[in-house]
């Protein structure tokens, strides 16, 4: 079963043009092609970059938080007590007073001491300021970093300037150096996010809305993930590092935004979030759909009378992204117009 749902899923006729074959993929004549064995790099990759923001956030995010003000508060742990941990983790976070009571007698002590454990207990599952600045600084680093390499990598190329370069010579294209480093560093990442969903900052306070956040996230990682190694498959290569070079230029302006508000330097937050805001709807309003999604949806038509099943499913996803950038858009410009009119 295993081996005819391989055979399915690498079926020429959803990956390639009509009349081509893995075969033509084989490197020749000093053409090199991405090969799908290559993506399986990109999870030892991530436990690099694990160790790497390791590293960075204790001998450069703590530092940094310290001197920008932001003090390492030191939580009281409650006193062992598997009957109160117990109902914590099974039950509620908040008990009624009926059940304090009721607990208070089962554990043997007054009802004051059972307030206090469960009010200290609550308060661990709250991050400190300096946790969540030192979880910003770490994407802030990253998406500078590869929007600085994007930028480096692309700015020379001609499909940079003409996106008409993007389908020309296609599926015949060949791998460059800075493309494969691009594409594994950008995967490696949202697999170390992945791996790191558990322990990270949860944002949200009610046990429903926490599993929703979580879950949120494990879609939006695994969307990431596997559009960008479906791209590499198709050889998609060219179009995928403008998808991610114009990803990438927004996020880091929000950490840093992030960042300061943490440290509660207000005014250089505000700056930051309207720098953010702007490139945002530069980037992901008008360039992704205008720029990005015309060369994805109109112009392999030019190169190609018989549209693959990959051109349906990946310009699916793409559409699916441009409804969140809008949806994110509206959440932004709401946030921006409270700015504004309530000052």
């Amino acid at each position: 079963i295993l081996k005819t749902l391989n055979s399915w899923f690498w079926w020429e006729n959803i990956w390639m043009p009509i009349n081509c074959t893995w075969e033509h993929f084989v490197d020749r004549d000093g053409l090199v092609f991405p090969k799908p064995h290559q993506l399986y790099a990109t999870i030892p990759y991530a436990f690099v970059l694990l160790i790497i923001r390791f590293f960075s956030e204790r001998f450069v995010a703590i530092p940094l938080a310290k001197a920008l003000g932001i003090k390492n508060v030191r939580r009281v742990k409650p006193q062992p007590n598997p009957v109160l941990e117990s109902y914590f983790r099974e039950c509620s976070k908040h008990p009624s007073q009926s059940d304090i009571q009721g607990l208070a007698k089962k554990c043997n002590c007054t009802v004051h001491l059972v307030e206090k454990w469960f009010r200290r207990r609550r308060n661990l599952e709250i991050p400190t300021v300096l946790r969540k600045f030192r979880e910003a600084f770490w994407r802030f680093s990253f998406y500078l970093t590869s929007s600085i390499a994007g930028f480096i990598f692309l700015y020379d190329k001609p499909w940079f300037y003409d996106i008409w370069q993007t389908w020309v010579g296609y599926p015949f294209q060949t791998l460059l150096p800075s493309q494969y480093w691009y594409y594994m560093a950008e995967i490696s990442f949202y697999w170390s996010l992945l791996f790191t969903l558990g322990i990270d900052t949860k944002r949200k306070a009610s046990g429903r809305a926490l599993t929703a956040d979580f879950l949120a996230h494990v879609v939006h990682h695994l969307a990431a993930i596997g559009l960008m190694s479906g791209s590499w498959c198709g050889n998609y290569v060219r179009v995928g590092t403008l998808v991610m070079f114009v990803h990438d230029t927004a996020d880091f302006w929000l950490e840093a935004a992030k960042m300061f508000n943490y440290a509660r330097w207000e005014k250089t937050c505000n700056i930051l979030f309207i720098i953010f805001a702007i490139i945002f709807f530069v980037t992901r309003i008008i360039l992704f759909p205008f720029w990005i999604l015309r060369a994805t949806l109109y112009q392999p038509t030019y190169y190609s009378t018989t549209p693959v099943i990959a051109y349906f499913l990946f310009n699916g996803q793409l559409l699916i992204l441009q409804g969140l950038h809008l949806y994110w858009g509206y959440l932004i410009f709401k946030i921006l117009r409270r700015f504004i009119c309530l000052k």
